[in-house]
């Protein structure tokens, strides 16, 4: 590589949960904006769409049957509620749709909450990731909200995040560095830890390609729904090492030779040095925010070297790092965001740089 790999071309250091990155600023991430005792966000989580759901099915209830059926709201998967919305069963469509326009409703007030921040000033688009995108219902919603908010008088895009919110997660972390540690190198590790999963995969960079990542994609990936087997965190840290090993393997095997870097996604608030200030109260089996551990030490101790050379790992926010993953298609604006939608309500600012990335 010519140099440290914790060092920039100008010799300042990387640092985890960093604002400032190779091709953007990171305005502000993980906003915990409150209202009524609560966080806002709340209003606007998967788990907000399914108690709208469950209170439209119980009003209906009271004039007839309902046209869900019996099984519970929480027990349908987002297939079957696209299928609901997309079936012949009309009455159970404008069912699903009811739930859909109120929650469109919150998300656009939510968004709205936000648009007002300091740090939200002057957002041209807002970027749709987490589960919940990844369905009919969820891309509805937020056409839907974009429509509110236009109508109130504020020009503003949603649009769904171009990747797959699995893959954005992974994708992202490449965006975490500048390209020079990258360079030569066919793929890159990327971990991407949530509340109820992890996953990990190995990115395809493709940078002959082209070099502003925009057609890197996951080549091979790995998941575990931990919240099924509620593991404690050295567990946990185990469970991940092996799923690593496996996938650095079979990248070697097909000569994809993974860059001697990892670039992790996690919730909460990151510290410089790799340790969660606050915001990881989801992660599995454990107290992640411990001054006592810090989880990129753990995985370069468990994996010091990739291919003959020394591991570096570099952390962020999971909901910056989804972010990171549309910076190629965010170049016609200059100040947009994220919010992703899953257990929680992830959110973070980006201003782009105008100096070409590989500049940096």
């Amino acid at each position: 590589m010519g140099r440290s790999a914790n060092e920039k071309r100008n010799g300042a250091p990387l640092v985890h949960g960093a604002d400032d990155l190779p091709s953007v600023r990171v305005d502000d991430y993980n906003m915990g904006l409150r209202e009524g005792g609560g966080f806002l966000g709340d209003r606007a989580n998967k788990f907000a769409f399914q108690e709208k759901l469950d209170a439209w099915r119980k009003r209906v209830r009271k004039g007839g049957e309902d046209p869900l059926g019996k099984k519970s709201t929480g027990d349908l998967s987002k297939k079957q509620i696209d299928a609901l919305l997309k079936g012949d069963d009309k009455e159970a469509a404008a069912l699903v749709m009811g739930a859909v326009d109120e929650f469109a409703g919150e998300l656009a007030s939510v968004l709205d909450k936000f648009l007002q921040q300091k740090s939200w000033k002057d957002t041209e688009r807002v970027a749709i990731g987490g589960g919940f995108r990844g369905s009919a219902v969820g891309e509805l919603a937020i056409a839907r909200a974009m429509i509110l908010l236009k109508a109130e008088g504020l020009k503003i895009e949603l649009a769904p995040i171009v990747h797959h919110p699995d893959d954005a997660g992974l994708i992202g972390a490449a965006h975490l560095m500048p390209t020079w540690m990258l360079k030569g190198h066919k793929a890159m590790l990327a971990i991407d830890i949530g509340g109820t999963n992890v996953r990990v995969g190995i990115v395809e960079l493709r940078l002959k390609e082209e070099t502003d990542l925009s057609k890197a994609k996951v080549w091979k990936s790995d998941i575990w729904r931990h919240a099924d087997d509620r593991p404690n965190r050295s567990a946990t840290i185990e469970r991940l090492i092996a799923m690593i090993e496996k996938l650095v393997a079979k990248a070697d095997k097909a000569d994809l030779a993974p860059a001697p870097v990892i670039g992790v996604a996690c919730p909460g608030v990151i510290n410089a040095d790799g340790s969660i200030l606050r915001g990881g109260q989801n992660l599995p089996g454990g107290n992640w925010e411990s001054e006592h551990f810090n989880l990129p030490i753990a995985l370069k101790k468990a994996i010091p070297q990739i291919g003959d050379e020394e591991t570096f790992v570099i952390m962020h926010n999971d909901a910056v790092v989804q972010g990171l993953s549309q910076i190629p298609h965010m170049q016609d604006v200059s100040g947009w965001g994220i919010l992703t939608i899953g257990t929680g309500l992830g959110n973070a600012h980006f201003t782009n740089k105008p100096e070409n990335r590989n500049a940096t």
